[in-house]
């Protein structure tokens, strides 16, 4: 049989018309890594290379990406990694799912007094507030118990030690965002200072919430007029001194003469301490008798009933926090939840990861690349690809958890990491991504509902020098700009 081999122009019009089909089915690629002039102008005005940056735009239902730009390049993806802790949460547990923190009484309770110690069981919440802890102090004083004999026991078994020292990352241990996890963390473990300068003098006014007996305030800050009101963070110093057992902040530094009050958050004591002050100052507010100390131990009569116990807020609402305001800790009590709950206690922070990985493998995930060294993203050895952030936005969109995956999303112009991008502009309000940033990388990864109703999962990570210092948000902005004004029939 002959073989009939086709012309030129036969070739050509069949070129023509797969043309054609691809532009009909909406199925377009930018060739190869080209950037659209917009972007690439983005990258050219800051100098970043277009090898430090990888982007992948799809559609959900097309079968292939309207753009991408160097997809299969393991980049670091600072807190875009928590949209896999919180998913893998949300398979895991459900969205329904909470957690309980209990009280135990160690004695016998005669005439308004516990003769014995009072136990903490902590539950590992991973937003139980100052006021959730008020509350259920509440609950036991409203069970007769006005003075308490002996000591505070937590029991802190649930959850390991942490394995890494808060300091490790950046050398800001008393940072709020490094605080390690812990199953009885009450307000995150986090103080609230407020400063405010002097009217007359240069003395700065200091006041902190909640208010802990245990930790007195050594004040050596001063005002300066030669110092910005809005950069006073860069000026004051914040440290713990004296001993584990006696423990003092000490606040030093310049702020803005004139400045009204500044808030500067910050950790660093160790839980058991931090509990045993709040616990203090509360417990007085509910009239109640206290002068013991604390100490961990392991409550042993699993069978009894708690004296009083706080349920946490569901899950759906502890990712949402988690993810909208990034909080690192909070992914991390997650991911160590996640391990608790099959059965590995107490967890350790290599058991958290393992059972994120364990739920992602069990979703059907493609894994190949991806490299989990911590859960919230605060790591420089965290590797995936912007191809891996595409498919789980895939997945979640076709999964049960999907309306509490969304909602936990930060919302252009509206709220949580992106509510001061495209305020006021046509894209505030359709945007839904979780964002990332740490020295030298910058990221972002979610959802584009764009100008024709189209949804598009839209992965950007950037990882080059300086991506942190505004050419990581102004390269995001363009891909995220350029996906809302292009539908499918749109020449590119």
């Amino acid at each position: 049989m002959r073989i009939r081999i086709p012309d030129a122009r036969s070739i050509l019009l069949l070129c023509c018309l797969l043309a054609g089909v691809a532009l009909l089915s909406g199925q377009k690629v930018m060739a190869g890594d080209q950037l659209p002039p917009s972007i690439q102008a983005i990258l050219d005005q800051w100098d970043v290379p277009g090898e430090a940056v990888s982007i992948l735009v799809q559609a959900r239902g097309d079968a292939s990406p309207r753009l991408r730009v160097n997809a299969e390049t393991p980049r670091n993806p600072a807190s875009v990694m928590k949209l896999f802790t919180t998913y893998a949460a949300l398979e895991a547990l459900s969205p329904g799912h909470t957690w309980e923190t209990r009280v135990h009484a160690g004695g016998p309770v005669r005439a308004g007094r516990l003769q014995g110690d009072l136990w903490f069981e902590g539950g590992g919440d991973p937003f139980l507030t100052a006021e959730d802890f008020w509350g259920l102090l509440g609950s036991v004083r409203r069970r007769g118990i006005a003075h308490i004999d002996g000591d505070l026991v937590f029991d802190d078994s649930r959850f390991a030690a942490a394995e890494r020292d808060p300091g490790a990352f950046d050398n800001r241990p008393y940072h709020a965002y490094n605080q390690p996890p812990h199953p009885l963390l009450v307000n995150l473990n986090a103080i609230k200072f407020e400063l405010e300068s002097l009217q007359t003098g240069d003395g700065v006014r200091v006041s902190m919430h909640p208010p802990l007996g245990n930790l007195p305030v050594e004040n050596r800050l001063r005002a300066d007029p030669s110092v910005w009101c809005g950069a006073y963070r860069w000026h004051v110093d914040y440290r713990l001194a004296g001993d584990a057992g006696a423990p003092l902040a000490v606040l030093e530094g310049r702020q803005g003469a004139g400045c009204g009050p500044r808030r500067l958050h910050r950790a660093g004591l160790p839980v058991e301490t931090y509990v045993h002050g709040l616990f203090d100052a509360l417990w007085t507010h509910w009239g109640g008798e206290f002068s013991g100390g604390w100490r961990t131990g392991t409550w042993a009569n699993v069978t009894a009933d708690p004296l009083a116990r706080h349920e946490s807020r569901p899950l759906s609402a502890v990712v949402q926090t988690t993810n909208k305001y990034s909080n690192n800790v909070m992914a991390r009590q997650l991911a160590l939840s996640i391990a608790a709950e099959q059965g590995t206690r107490p967890a350790s922070e290599a058991d958290g990861r393992a059972a994120v990985m364990d739920v992602l493998r069990r979703q059907g995930l493609a894994l190949e690349g991806f490299q989990l060294d911590e859960v919230a993203g605060l790591s420089r050895d965290n590797r995936i690809t912007v191809e891996h952030v595409a498919e789980l936005l895939d997945h979640v969109h076709a999964s049960l958890i999907m309306p509490e995956f969304l909602a936990s999303l930060p919302v252009a112009g509206v709220d949580g990491t992106l509510r001061n991008r495209f305020r006021g502009e046509p894209e505030a309000g359709r945007i839904r991504a979780k964002t990332g940033s740490i020295n030298h990388v910058s990221g972002i990864g979610g959802y584009v509902r764009n100008l024709s109703d189209e949804t598009l999962m839209v992965a950007v990570l950037i990882n080059h020098q300086d991506a942190h210092r505004g050419s990581g948000t102004a390269i995001q902005n363009a891909v995220l700009r350029w996906a809302f004004n292009h539908a499918a029939d749109d020449a590119l």
